[in-house]
């Protein structure tokens, strides 16, 4: 089975319908959409706001600060292990 995508005003729709008061079971229901799907979105929803649903492979600003700054960290703690290997064999060199 394919996995669903949805829009984000779909998916703002459907947490709208809940938070005025209506049940999730029926809201899943009445748009076919699984619960368990539905109540992730409204959790991600009261979490975070709308901005929680930024789009289709998008990452938050703040996930994506993230994302870059695991990669920094990535690329400084190699050239840490490449510059102590050659330290060592520059020290080698000397005696």
């Amino acid at each position: 089975m394919t996995k669903r995508r949805y829009e984000h005003n779909f998916k703002m729709e459907a947490i709208k319908l809940v938070e005025s008061g209506r049940k999730a079971t029926e809201v899943s229901r009445d748009l076919d959409i699984p619960i368990q799907t539905l109540t992730k979105w409204l959790s991600k929803y009261r979490e975070g706001g709308e901005a929680s649903f930024v789009g289709s492979g998008k990452l938050t600003p703040v996930k994506q600060t993230e994302v870059e700054l695991q990669k920094r960290l990535k690329e400084l703690e190699e050239e840490n292990r490449i510059l102590k290997k050659a330290m060592h064999i520059f020290a080698k060199d000397q005696k």
